[in-house]
């Protein structure tokens, strides 16, 4: 398992290429301002999707999306 520091570092790093640095800026704080349930909001999210529609779902998206170590965030290889 990933330390806790890691995952921190390849998330910040996923939202400065996917939305640059100001962005992210404004993401972080919002989060930070509002008090962000993420448990609350992923249930309101999904509430009208069914398990299999999900799983089909984020199974589309691995295949549309393969991740490979080598372009991953601080991948590092021995």
């Amino acid at each position: 398992m990933r330390t806790t520091q890691v995952i921190m570092k390849d998330g910040i790093e996923c939202l400065l290429k996917k939305m640059g640095a100001l962005e992210t800026e404004i993401f972080i704080s919002n989060l930070l301002k509002e008090s962000f349930d993420y448990t609350e909001w992923q249930r309101e999210y999904f509430k009208d999707i069914s398990m299999d529609e999900f799983l089909e779902k984020a199974a589309q998206y691995d295949r549309d999306h393969p991740w490979e170590k080598a372009e991953a965030p601080g991948a590092k290889f021995a």
